[in-house]
């Protein structure tokens, strides 16, 4: 099976030493995003509705590179570093997709890195 490296300047450089996202054969594999702006590096947490919106955008974008959209995605996983967000972050989550929904977990976590409140990661079927 080969492995390929997708990677866009229209999502956030890692941070650390992972990629963006990995296709194996059918599967698309996103690394989990935050709320970083791709082109000026800050972190966009004004309130958690923005955050979550740039969390989603920069899944869209590696969506995109990898040539797929939110229809391809199967798997989702949402750590919140509260509950009491999950609404808010689930009103703009649910508002990316369309018919039917990816399967999900949500949880919530002591810390996320730089500290944000939402990060998301997915699993896609990769678009040939």
């Amino acid at each position: 099976m080969r492995k390929t490296i997708i990677n866009t300047p229209d999502a956030p450089a890692p941070i650390g030493p992972y990629s963006q996202a990995v296709q194996a054969g059918d599967w698309l594999f996103i690394s989990g995003q935050i709320a970083i702006n791709p082109s000026s590096g800050d972190l966009n947490i004004g309130n958690i509705q923005a955050e979550t919106t740039q969390v989603m955008e920069n899944l869209k974008a590696i969506l995109t590179e990898a040539k797929c959209t939110f229809n391809n995605v199967v798997k989702t996983t949402i750590f919140l570093s509260e509950m009491e967000i999950f609404s808010a972050v689930n009103e703009i989550y649910g508002s990316y997709f369309t018919g039917e929904y990816p399967a999900r977990e949500t949880l919530a976590v002591k810390t996320l890195p730089k500290n944000v409140n939402v990060e998301i990661s997915m699993v896609a079927i990769a678009n040939k």
